[in-house]
């Protein structure tokens, strides 16, 4: 399905996983990038005076004089809801403004599930801090209302842990009051009912294995693509690796449809790629949503088109033009089974060196269809990263394997190759069983990215999480 240069698609906050399929996909699908780094300085001075309504309708101008007939981004913080912004103003194929806001604002989308699909829901609150810390129904799972990259998500068990959670420094409180206001100025005017954004929501702590159904709305009919299996590290509520296709029973893959189905219909969501992460415990055959995202889980893109030969940036691109993604052609699976392993440093390990030019040469010449993202981290990116995270992220490593015994030594070859793998290490990702989950959110890329250097490609990568 190939496109002339006079039909180009205007890619919104264009970085990570974004950025590698998007460059392989130009020659079908041209385009061009608009946004800026959140956390790479200078570029996120800009957060002081964002404005997301003004940054869509710039974009919108831009648009209209560079000929783009369609706008897309696959970005949490502020790519989505931009992107709808920019599309409603053009009259383009996009997800409903309203629709992107009830998905993002956390305690908005609870409300709505309660009414629609109760049983999958559990009890959620919005704490503003005007309560005591000592009233607050311990245990509880902490996370903002609005945010993303899984900042400041964990469960709480007393006072003392709420004032860790919550005791950063002025810059930190800075970034975090510039990340929020933009959503908080757009749902005041859009979606009022929703309430404030700004705060913490609440809930029950959930603890099971936890799942992504990845699906898209397309001409009201909601299409699933399939679900992805995660894994924590051992202990932890940081993700380990991401697995695909899922070992959940087909019943259970339905049943999350039909929860997708019910919510995105009372939000009025009728177009676009939607990410729904939820839990699953077996034992008692109850599924509980975590929450749903308007936009392509983008890190699983690469995963989909090792195993089923469809790769769903390319979806991303035909439903921003308004077309039937279910016309796109598939290539040939490469793999039976694909995972994205995730190395992470956590507070009192050493953290993880980047691998230099010539680990990552050797990587491509052993795997060269392997897809490596690394992170590169000062010492004080790290401390920010465990106290708002718990862990730091270092890399990730998109890999295909014929089964999950051949995934694991392809990961355990290449992790080597990368310098990841001193044999003291107790949580390697290729190694570790799969743990328990607590309500965790996944962190998503948002940084831009530097030229390949494997055939997938190979970026370096500033993100927060």
């Amino acid at each position: 399905m190939a496109h002339s240069a006079d039909e180009r698609t205007l890619v919104l906050f264009n970085h990570d996983f974004d950025q590698i399929a998007h460059r392989g996909l130009y020659a079908r699908w041209p385009h061009l990038s608009a946004g800026f780094d959140l956390f790479a300085f200078p570029s996120q001075l800009r957060l002081a005076w964002f404005d997301i309504e003004r940054f869509a309708a710039l974009q919108a101008v831009r648009a209209r004089i560079q000929r783009c007939n369609a706008v897309l981004s696959h970005h949490e913080q502020f790519g989505a809801l931009a992107s709808a912004l920019v599309a409603e103003r053009l009259g383009w194929p996009g997800t409903p403004v309203r629709a992107v806001l009830a998905c993002q604002h956390k305690l908005y989308a609870r409300q709505v599930l309660q009414r629609v699909c109760p049983e999958a829901n559990v009890e959620a609150h919005g704490w503003h801090g005007h309560h005591q810390a000592q009233s607050l129904p311990y245990p509880v799972f902490a996370k903002p209302i609005k945010a993303a990259f899984s900042t400041l998500a964990r469960e709480l068990n007393n006072e003392q842990d709420l004032q860790r959670l919550l005791g950063f420094g002025w810059w930190d409180s800075v970034l975090l009051k510039c990340l929020s206001h933009p959503f908080e100025r757009v749902v005041r005017s859009r979606l009022p009912e929703a309430g404030s954004a700004v705060g913490m929501m609440l809930e029950q702590p959930i603890h099971a294995p936890q799942f992504n159904l990845d699906g898209y709305v397309f001409g009201g009919e909601l299409r699933p693509l399939g679900v992805v299996d995660a894994r924590m590290y051992p202990g932890t509520q940081a993700f380990m690796r991401f697995d695909y296709p899922s070992r959940l029973s087909p019943t259970v893959m339905a049943r999350a449809a039909e929860v997708a189905r019910r919510f995105l219909n009372a939000v009025g969501f009728t177009h676009g790629l939607f990410n729904m992460e939820f839990f699953y415990d077996e034992q008692r055959e109850r599924l509980t949503v975590i929450e749903f995202n308007p936009r392509l889980a983008s890190q699983f893109s690469d995963l989909y088109a090792r195993v089923d030969g469809r790769g769903l940036h390319e979806v991303g691109f035909a439903l921003a033009h308004g077309q039937d993604p279910e016309q796109l052609p598939r290539q040939a699976p490469t793999a039976a089974r694909a995972s994205s392993f995730v190395y992470r440093s956590f507070p009192g390990r050493r953290p993880l060196t980047a691998p230099t030019p010539s680990q990552r040469a050797v990587l491509g010449t052993a795997y060269p269809d392997a897809l490596l993202v690394t992170y590169p981290r000062t010492a004080a990116m790290v401390e920010r990263d465990h106290q708002w995270l718990g862990s730091s992220r270092h890399g990730i490593l998109n890999i295909g394997g014929d089964d999950e015994s051949d995934l694991g030594r392809r990961c355990e070859v290449a992790s080597r190759l990368l310098g990841w793998t001193p044999p003291a290490e107790p949580w390697h990702p290729a190694r570790a069983a799969p743990g328990p989950t607590i309500n965790h959110t996944p962190a998503m890329n948002t940084s831009p990215a530097h030229p390949s250097t494997t055939p997938y490609g190979s970026l370096h990568s500033r993100s927060l999480s």
